[in-house]
């Protein structure tokens, strides 16, 4: 009898996991789309194969720093958080006929940094973190993978240029020459040599770059010459005004679309601070599409970089804002596939999670209370803005003086008030700060104030070397809401994959990094 039950024990572990592992593939939840985008839903198998046209438009998102966690927490943001109601927004590509999940890993780190990752994601190899474009192949003892040949292959973007004629695009919410947008162009040792890439991308001859400025364009020291210069050499246009920007179409040439308004060393402002009529990720993929359309086709990669940057930080109403952002960016992709249904492709995925962003923490148990966010008015780099400009105007700041601008950045407050509360809420899942709360506040004001913060471990833990008065609100309001954080660095979970289109079906299951660009490679009959 005992055998016979640790069979049937086997048997229906067995067919749990065959169920578990149909609804990955299938991509069981679907969203409304339109319906020429939405393909029938292919059977997962081990060596899938291409069905229908070979893609002549090609867009992959990647959402940086963006796992499951970070999706899920949009769609709980978005959806209905009262009890005995709780339902979830549904993301646009979350409807996609193709769902996997990638592996992370780089050569070096179960927890890997964008470098690496994107590598992986457009050239189809591991290598070390902080490396771009280069195999660890012939790579020193203790040195970096050497830009020598046999090193150097093709990224995806690269090969479909020079092997298919497709015009490329290249579009980031931060600066253009970061690690994940360089990754489709640029081949270095090290992440942090921008004017390299900078010059690598004006020799790149792709045909649109568009969304965040360039680092470092003069070098490091500021006595190189003007990369943006050295990009009109190269014949691109550089448009750095809205209406230059909205002016550019296919007849504009190569061209380099540059946000008029910047944020946090010359990315796109987060979401969350936008102005009325700030140029959006999806205005820049708008125009993208425009400056790209031809008869050959195109591939476009659109990162949502401050997706990651919110979770260094561990700012999470800022995260979900750059989330929800990077759906109506995908839309616009959507829509254009919509017109061509049959010649499109849309992968959305992450290089790898941010921040260790958990959805539940130790003092709310298994409470959740997200309506807390709506009080965040600003990310914390507006509100870093705002705290060092009353400090600069007041070197004698109190912290009661800084206490009305929390409260109107953030909603808490150090005193009772009726209003704050729901029915049947519990105290610790308001707007109201605890005296433990307002301690921890207290303590990170004084760091704050002081002309260099004390140098420390328990620092370290408790700031991760931003302004410590700003992430312990974001700390307190997270927690508040029922959002967690481990790290101010980077994880090793996995992180999904979303597909939809000409040769979507290639994307389901579970695979490495490194696999998203062999699938390409095979979706577009390149190899």
């Amino acid at each position: 009898m005992f055998k016979n039950f640790k069979m049937s024990k086997r048997f229906l572990a067995s067919s749990l996991c065959l169920v578990m592992a149909l609804s990955l593939a299938t991509g069981a939840v679907l969203n409304s789309r339109p319906a020429s985008v939405v393909a029938a839903q292919p059977a997962a198998t081990a060596k899938a194969e291409v069905t229908g046209k070979t893609p002549k438009y090609i867009f992959m998102f990647i959402g940086d720093g963006m796992a499951a966690v970070q999706v899920n927490s949009a769609q709980i943001y978005g959806g209905t958080n009262k009890h005995n109601q709780m339902a979830l927004d549904k993301m646009n590509f979350q409807g996609f006929e193709a769902v996997g999940y990638q592996t992370t890993q780089d050569a070096t780190s179960f927890a890997p940094d964008s470098a690496s990752t994107a590598t992986s994601l457009s050239s189809g190899f591991k290598t070390w973190s902080g490396t771009i474009g280069l195999k660890p192949v012939g790579s020193k003892s203790g040195n970096k993978p050497e830009n020598v040949e046999g090193t150097i292959p093709k990224t995806i973007a690269e090969r479909l240029k020079a092997e298919k004629g497709m015009k490329i695009g290249i579009i980031s919410t931060v600066t253009i020459n970061h690690a994940t947008p360089a990754a489709y162009y640029a081949h270095v040792a090290s992440r942090n040599d921008y004017y390299d890439i900078a010059l690598q991308m004006a020799d790149s001859g792709f045909d649109f770059f568009g969304g965040g400025t360039i680092s470092q364009p003069t070098g490091k020291d500021k006595d190189q010459k003007d990369a943006y210069d050295v990009m009109k050499e190269k014949g691109y246009k550089i448009a750095k005004t809205k209406e230059d920007i909205l002016a550019l179409n296919s007849q504009s040439g190569k061209a380099y679309a540059v946000t008029p308004v910047t944020q946090d060393s010359g990315a796109m402002p987060y979401a969350i601070d936008n102005k009325d009529g700030d140029l959006t990720l999806a205005d820049f993929v708008k125009k993208g599409i425009d400056v790209l359309d031809n008869d050959k086709g195109f591939f476009m990669m659109a990162e949502s970089g401050k997706i990651d940057w919110a979770g260094h930080a561990n700012d999470a109403k800022a995260n979900i804002g750059d989330v929800i952002a990077f759906e109506e960016a995908i839309q616009v992709a959507i829509d254009f596939a919509a017109k061509h249904p049959e010649e499109t492709l849309i992968i959305v995925t992450g290089d790898h999670e941010t921040g260790g962003m958990t959805i539940g923490q130790a003092t709310t148990g298994y409470d959740t209370a997200f309506h807390i966010l709506e009080s965040q008015k600003i990310s914390y780099v507006a509100f870093d803005a705002l705290i060092n400009k009353m400090k600069a105007d007041n070197p004698s700041l109190k912290f009661d003086d800084v206490m009305p601008v929390i409260t109107e950045s953030f909603g808490l407050v150090n005193k009772t008030k009726n209003d704050i509360s729901r029915p049947g809420e519990p105290s610790y899942m308001t707007l109201e700060l605890s005296d433990r709360e307002v301690a921890k506040l207290k303590k990170a004001f004084m760091e704050t104030m002081k002309d260099k913060p004390t140098d420390s471990e328990e620092n370290d833990l408790l700031y991760g070397g931003y302004n410590p008065l700003s992430v312990t609100l974001t700390h307190i309001l997270n927690n508040k809401a029922g959002i967690g954080w481990t790290s101010y660095s980077h994880t090793g979970v996995p992180v999904p994959v979303y597909a939809t289109g000409a040769g979507a079906e290639l994307f389901n299951g579970a695979y490495e990094n490194t696999a998203v660009y062999d699938k390409l490679v095979k979706a577009t009959n390149i190899n």
